[in-house]
């Protein structure tokens, strides 16, 4: 029988007297970072130039912009991680891999991996040793330059990371449109590619439509599905300001995030003293996992109420019905279906009560001005691109698009993965894009779509792959169904990874296999003796140029853009437009060339950025011009689904959410705390609702076994997960990611965008056996 849980043991139940998000913890583990990596003056001395304009460094991590004035501290503790673990002290060097075959690092957990440090030499597999030997960069480019020459090119893959710059991105395309593919799977695919599919067929524009400046005069501030002080802590500044003059926020998410509730600022004095905080939440709803299309189709179903009611006594209306009569089609059948939809079904399947979604509707009525933030936790579903539609027709029935202090933000991750796709990163590029490719490089185009994440991935269980090359990232890690596809990469004739620091990718090979070490953001790029400027696009459309401040961890290092031209060059005949050496001696000329294949998003591209370092993408949307095929916002939505599997909440499975850890960007783990939910010293860890617990026959503490409940019937599990007890709804489960990404089938992903659903996982549970758990737990430590 279930004990009795004590008040301590419920994880994830933020209350009045616990610590806030921020604050003096906030800068002890930055400064713990520095320490671990033996760079405590070298990192505060980078903090000091980074998201700076002319002559400073993007941050590495997230994807949120810097304000129009950086103050002198313009990061937060997860950038100031990321520039610990790319500056670190540590080498990964050839004597390494001399000591280790890739089958015994294979037993090595990733962050062992990556703490290994900065790679310092091109390295090529040896199948007869099972290591990675030192290779000079001509042979290397040469023997590369040769298999994918050899390849058919509707078998080559090419990855982009979304850390790749513009730059290095650019010329990854044009290799590839050169060898003859359109095969581009790219991070966006696993990410928010959603939100670039549905946003255009809502407002025909696939980037967000506000600007910081946004925030400061926006009235409310609704959050969907993302954990912004983990993930985009930055953004927590303008969160806390918002709520000191008296803004609301209203968040959506399964999970009780420790800054979403209180957060303190570690740029506000006053924050500092105390430590105490602002409370970020004016209203916190735990929508069941899945649940985001009911629940705000209830929030619209309750102002279409009052709107109505408004109507027929002579009131106020609260729609902006000249906005929604000038600018949108599809309202009318909309709002019929909200009207339609019972009370009864809405609090089933979003898990929240008619009042809660009655509170929220009322505190976007008393809104002149109103933006939605959404994160993965929209994104990544079987009907992500639904989830993003219903968030578009709040905004709309309010006129909150292309007004000031209102609009949609989707938050994006890695810091450039919107610039990859702006300058061609993408496997279904139109013909305008296309056809001043062929005009600029004298090449034609292949006009065949190409592999998304998803595609590429069916490719390799098809064997289909003749090779695989990635443009940083962690591809291997990072997609679902790995149990199902390592095994056959290895049939792959050619792998090839582009990378700073080891990871698992690097592990998983095909027969012919190469590590090829490149330049970090935070380290000097010297091309014919003149140091070069990147640029990257931030997740609100701003372009901004990045200088590297540190010299480079290895004298056999090349820049990923020289990398990309030693292959063109290896690779390729001449062709007299195409002169690799020459762009990668300046990387203006690169810039130039991007103007020519998009003239109208990047005229003067090298001008603006010399005059201000930075410049503003033009969104047509915000001056409320819709590049719709009907010229209008559209009203979309889903006419028979509610929720989020098709599954009633109490059938026989329960919902797994995939999540990242406070010490974690992506598939890097700094290290195996999470400290904003009281998780310390393993990952391994199942977060469960502690009546679900009890109702189930389970303790916190067992370990139990995931199986999913997939809609393809293949068996997938992974073992060893340790119960606790944490604040998330009945029937909703937490774990991170990528550990459970086995129980991801890559066929169960969004219709409209392709995107793998990893917010959602079916799955059952089994308590372990106790031989079980005692075998799991010797792997774990040998690991």
């Amino acid at each position: 029988m279930a004990h009795e849980l004590k008040d301590d043991e419920l994880h994830g139940q933020q209350g009045e007297n616990d610590a806030p998000g921020g604050g003096w913890q906030s800068v002890k583990a930055t400064e713990q970072h520095f320490l671990r990596e033996k760079v405590p003056f070298v990192g505060n001395r980078l903090m000091l130039k980074i998201n700076t304009p002319n002559g400073g460094f993007e941050c590495p991590s997230c994807a949120w912009p810097n304000p129009s004035k950086p103050g002198p501290a313009e990061f937060c503790e997860n950038g100031a991680k990321a520039v610990a673990w790319e500056a670190t002290r540590a080498r990964t060097t050839p004597e390494f891999f001399a000591d280790h075959t890739l089958t015994e690092l294979l037993a090595w957990s990733d962050h062992a991996l990556e703490k290994q440090g900065r790679l310092t030499h091109p390295m090529r597999y040896n199948a007869t040793t099972d290591k990675y030997d030192p290779i000079d960069w001509a042979t290397a480019f040469r023997e590369i330059g040769d298999k994918v020459a050899a390849s058919d090119p509707k078998r080559v893959e090419l990855y982009t990371s979304g850390r790749t710059s513009n730059e290095a991105a650019f010329l990854w395309q044009l290799y590839g449109r050169m060898i003859g593919t359109q095969n581009f799977p790219d991070c966006s695919n696993m990410c928010h590619e959603t939100t670039t599919v549905a946003l255009p067929q809502s407002i025909g524009v696939g980037k967000a439509t506000t600007t910081l400046d946004d925030f400061e005069h926006a009235d409310c501030i609704f959050l969907f599905g993302q954990n912004a002080g983990t993930n985009s802590p930055r953004m927590m500044g303008l969160l806390h300001e918002a709520r000191l003059r008296g803004a609301e926020v209203i968040t959506f998410n399964p999970l009780r995030e420790r800054a979403l509730v209180k957060f303190a600022n570690p740029q506000t004095p006053k924050d500092m003293l105390t430590n105490h905080g602002v409370p970020i939440s004016s209203q916190y709803h735990q929508v069941r996992i899945g649940g985001d299309i009911a629940a705000i189709q209830g929030i619209c179903k309750h102002i279409l109420a009052v709107d109505d009611d408004a109507r027929d006594n002579g009131g106020e209306r609260v729609i902006d019905h000249a906005f929604v009569e000038m600018h949108t089609q599809g309202f009318d059948a909309f709002a019929d279906h909200c009207r339609e939809l019972s009370w009864a079904r809405i609090e089933r399947y979003s898990g929240l009560t008619r009042q809660a979604l009655e509170e929220a509707a009322q505190a976007w009525m008393r809104a002149e001005r109103v933006i939605c933030c959404w994160g993965m936790g929209i994104t990544q579903h079987i009907r992500g691109g639904d989830n993003v539609h219903q968030i578009l027709n709040l905004l709309l029935m309010g006129g909150h698009i292309g007004r000031r202090g209102a609009g949609a933000c989707p938050v994006r991750g890695h810091s450039n993965v919107q610039g990859d796709r702006t300058v061609g990163i993408f496997h279904k590029s139109g013909e305008a894009f296309l056809s001043k490719m062929d005009e600029t490089f004298g090449i034609e185009c292949v006009r065949e779509h190409g592999h998304d994440v998803a595609l590429c991935c069916e490719a390799m269980l098809r064997d289909e792959v003749d090779a695989f090359l990635g443009m940083g990232g962690n591809f291997f890690r990072a997609i679902a169904d790995q149990a199902r596809i390592f095994p056959h990469v290895e049939n792959i004739p050619l792998t090839v990874q582009i990378a700073t620091k080891l990871n698992r990718s690097h592990l998983i090979h095909g027969k012919s296999a190469y590590l090829l070490p490149a330049l970090a953001r935070t380290e000097k790029d010297v091309q014919v003796g003149v140091e070069q400027t990147i640029t990257i696009e931030d997740g609100m459309c701003n372009v901004q140029g990045s200088k590297g401040q540190i010299d480079p961890a290895s004298k056999h290092l090349l820049s990923e853009i020289a990398i990309v031209a030693g292959l063109g060059k290896a690779t390729l005949a001449p062709n007299a437009k195409v002169d690799w050496e020459w762009l990668a001696e300046d990387y203006a000329r690169i810039r130039d060339k991007i103007e020519a294949t998009q003239p109208e998003t990047f005229h003067d591209f090298n001008a603006r950025l010399a005059a201000t370092g930075v410049f503003h993408l033009d969104i047509a949307a915000r001056d409320r011009i819709w590049q719709t095929d009907s010229g209008k916002a559209h009203f979309l939505f889903p006419k028979e689904h509610l929720a989020e599997d098709d599954s009633q909440p109490e059938d026989d499975h329960f919902q797994l959410l995939s999540i990242r850890g406070h010490d974690q960007f992506n598939t890097t783990v700094y290290s195996y705390d999470d400290r904003y939910r009281d998780i310390y010293g393993t990952r391994m860890v199942l977060m469960m609702n502690p009546r679900d617990i009890e109702k189930h026959g389970f303790e916190a503490g067992n370990r139990v076994t995931l199986r999913a409940v997939a809609s393809d019937g293949i068996e997938r599990h992974v073992s060893g997960f340790k119960i606790i007890a944490y604040d998330l709804p009945e029937r909703c489960l937490g774990a991170y990611y990528p550990e459970v990404n086995d129980l991801i089938s890559v066929a169960d992903r969004d219709a409209q965008s392709n995107t793998i659903a990893g917010k959602s996982i079916p799955v059952r549970l089994e308590l372990m056996s106790t031989e079980a758990v005692e075998a799991e737990t010797g792997m774990l430590a040998s690991a």
